[in-house]
């Protein structure tokens, strides 16, 4: 049901990226600027950033199956890793070409108009990442998150790319523009880092939140106070979907049936703690020493 409004939002994304392409690549054509240059690139991988990322959206609906039995969230890790070595490549193209102007320094034209092009592309830009950054949120997409993250990267950079080129234009400091797209650049590896990073810990099955475990905790402490004990909680973060697994420890003279009516209790109050959460626990009984044994990953050897 919520796929076809996050493909929606990628779709946009997709439009913002088109129409700052366009913008951007006018106000370097006008002014001759390499800073600018560096900031038609960008929308480059904007666009191609985003077209990955409908497809992502796309693949991690879809439900799961016999062969991907927790479903297909985490291909939305794919996105980002795929838009982080796009910023790199592009971040490379603009030192090459920064550098060429460093040692061949050209005066601009028509600063004034370019610059002016170059501020609505940036608006359209930090007025569609404001959009996907909340419905991202709302949806608990990593897609939609690391798209509007970049894009408001990309607004920041526009800003200092602006600030810059309008120097350059009151001063007459050549050397200044294509010093500034190196610093473009350089921020843009950053974000490439920061995106590829994110990306390999997802697939690295790394654990919820701090603020997410405590949210667990907090419920799990509410049965503890009932008489129940639980061990072995383990959580994973696969894109929009959490999975959380916990033993519950049981009285042993309890019929299974009311074993497990507390676990379903257990169960949905975790799924209300958690947005989008798979929960599965495993009921021991209680007063048994075996119960113990298997609170690792893997479980001890007698």
């Amino acid at each position: 049901m919520k796929q076809p409004s996050l493909t929606r939002y990628a779709w946009l994304s997709i439009a913002a990226a088109i129409a700052t392409i366009l913008l951007k690549g006018t106000a370097w054509w006008m002014t001759g600027s390499v800073g600018l240059l560096s900031d038609a690139i960008e929308s480059f991988v904007n666009l191609a950033a985003a077209m990955m990322a409908l497809w992502i959206l796309t693949v991690a609906a879809t439900p799961a199956d016999d062969r991907h039995a927790f479903g297909h969230s985490k291909a939305e890790y794919f996105s980002s890793a795929f838009e982080g070595l796009l910023i790199v490549f592009a971040a490379i193209t603009i030192i090459w070409a920064a550098v060429d102007r460093l040692w061949n320094p050209q005066p601009l034209e028509s600063v004034g108009i370019g610059l002016a092009v170059s501020v609505v592309a940036s608006i359209v830009n930090l007025l569609v990442a404001r959009i996907l950054l909340k419905v991202g949120r709302e949806e608990h997409s990593i897609v939609l998150e690391a798209d509007a993250h970049h894009l408001m990267t990309d607004v920041w950079t526009s800003g200092g790319v602006l600030v810059g080129v309008g120097l350059v234009w009151m001063t007459g400091w050549l050397w200044l523009d294509p010093v500034i797209a190196i610093l473009v650049a350089l921020n843009i590896v950053w974000t490439g880092w920061q995106l590829m990073h994110r990306s390999a810990e997802g697939l690295m099955d790394t654990s919820l939140p701090p603020e997410r475990i405590a949210d667990i905790e907090a419920v799990l402490n509410s049965y503890r106070e009932q008489g129940l004990d639980f061990h072995a909680l383990r959580t994973r973060q696969a894109g929009s979907r959490a999975f959380v697994s916990v033993h519950v420890l049981v009285p042993g003279e309890w019929t299974v049936k009311e074993a497990h009516d507390w676990a379903e209790r257990i169960e949905r109050d975790i799924r209300k703690a958690v947005p989008r959460v798979n929960a599965i626990t495993h009921l021991e009984p209680l007063e048994d020493p075996v119960s113990m044994l298997d609170q690792d990953l893997d479980r001890l050897h007698c």
